[in-house]
């Protein structure tokens, strides 16, 4: 009889947290899971789930339009915040629950109270209540980034509280230039917010290829979404019912809401981990090794609060990967190349492999085949969108290294772009392909000329 109250303890029950406790039971180890909130994590609860549902949201005022060019009438649409706040409550509470009883199923002890480490084997639950485990599992996650500096950074909201707005304001402020941010700039616009996005970078989605990011700009200014780069924020001010935003080159104007999304931070602050003698990255994420341990030979940690890949899907692999190798006998370190990645924006972006900026970092010869066109839905709607769709290749040995594309359903393709781009799939089996007519996708299989530089 084992001298532990547990097995494993894990310590937050997002993603990454639950696919671990749940594999680990399975395995026979007796498995407590403490949460202080809601089961689910970040993704189910306040994240990728409720913004997607809002994405769909926002995309019904461009097809009612659109849908007069194929001869339908559209005199009496109108919208209801209150309804989407309503029904997407009602879906993330059934996940929630469906979560506990995932969970609890497989046979692991779900403890719904804040816990923090005391030592290398033991956490403190709120209730006062000590408990021992062989190993310790930290899945915390991440929190959104306020800088604290900023005069007036408490009037601001995060994605956090959006998803809970009592009423859409007429104007939103929008900081920042990743994926949160515009995600979020055209699911407000899309509801008919005037929006403006405020980066102080050159251009969005900093780390993604240059012609998606130039593509997604220009697509968003003809949404509507003012674009000011290479700005920040310089103070918030109260303002009625709403606030006063100041830039730093001095410009102002007033909003309903600001929001803040301008990263996300590992959330380890009072967890007790330097009481545990756990090592925190310079970032302030645990550190670990290639098979989620930590310094400390008992604790482990996956997901956003190791800052590695924080990706909803990436934490689900690495805690299933923990317990295929502390209780399943298997050995597994994650592999975090070749990551397919969606954006939500408006057009959607699907992403996997290299940039063409990083490709010609890395290699001697690179070839470079893309495409720019209108839709097919869009020779009747009239809507003035394109689709970009791009292969980056090794010149060399005819390898496709990465893929990058803008417009409908590109999330989909590009899951399954990722499975062929890691089999390590050549430019010419892409040719070989027979192509799906009439679609989007078959231009992945059709492009035969190579981009030349101010061809």
């Amino acid at each position: 009889m084992s001298s532990f109250d547990f097995d494993l303890f894990v310590i937050g029950a997002g993603s990454g947290g639950v696919r671990a406790g749940r594999i680990a039971a399975r395995y026979g180890a007796r498995v407590a899971v403490a949460e202080e909130y809601r089961v689910g994590g970040t993704c189910v609860i306040r994240g990728c789930v409720p913004k997607k549902l809002f994405v769909y949201a926002s995309k019904f005022a461009e097809e009612f339009e659109d849908a007069v060019g194929f001869g339908w009438t559209t005199d009496k649409v109108s919208f209801d915040w209150s309804t989407l706040i309503e029904n997407k409550d009602k879906e993330i509470d059934r996940l929630n629950k469906a979560y506990i009883r995932n969970l609890e199923g497989a046979g692991a002890e779900l403890i719904l109270e804040r816990a923090t480490a005391v030592d290398a084997h033991t956490v403190m639950l709120a209730s006062g209540r000590k408990v021992t485990a062989r190993y310790i599992l930290v899945a915390t996650g991440a929190t959104p980034f306020v800088p604290r500096h900023l005069p007036g950074h408490e009037l601001a909201i995060t994605s956090n509280e959006a998803f809970h707005l009592e009423r859409l304001p007429s104007r939103i402020v929008i900081v920042g230039g990743g994926y949160i941010a515009v995600e979020f700039a055209g699911i407000f616009s899309g509801l008919g917010v005037e929006t403006i996005l405020v980066y102080r970078g050159e251009q969005i989605l900093r780390g993604f290829d240059d012609d998606i990011r130039n593509h997604l700009a220009t697509e968003m200014k003809k949404k509507g979404i003012e674009l000011r780069m290479q700005s920040d924020i310089a103070r918030i001010d109260r303002s009625g019912d709403g606030v006063r935003v100041t830039l730093n080159d001095g410009a102002g104007f007033g909003a309903g809401q600001i929001m803040f999304a301008t990263g996300r931070i590992p959330n380890v602050t009072g967890l007790g981990l330097d009481a545990a003698g756990v090592e925190l990255t310079p970032h302030m994420a645990v550190k670990v090794d290639a098979r989620s341990k930590t310094n400390v030979d008992s604790i482990y940690a996956v997901g956003d609060v190791t800052n590695r890949v924080n990706l909803t899907p990436v934490a689900i692999r690495e805690g299933h990967a923990f317990a295929d190798t502390v209780f399943g006998g298997k050995p597994v370190e994650v592999d975090h190349s070749l990551i397919p990645t969606a954006v939500f924006s408006q057009p959607e972006i699907g992403t996997v492999g290299l940039t063409e900026q990083q490709a010609r970092q890395g290699f001697k010869s690179v070839d470079i085949y893309k495409t720019s066109f209108r839709p097919m839905k869009h020779t009747l709607s009239g809507r003035d969108e394109r689709t970009l769709m791009k292969l980056v290749v090794d010149g060399d040995t005819d390898r496709v290294l990465g893929c990058h594309i803008a417009g409908p359903d590109a999330g989909e393709m590009a899951q399954l772009l990722g499975i062929s781009i890691r089999l390590g799939a050549k430019k010419s089996d892409f040719d070989a392909t027979m192509a799906v007519h009439p679609t989007a996708a078959e231009e992945l299989v059709t492009l035969r000329e190579k981009w030349v530089p101010g061809k």
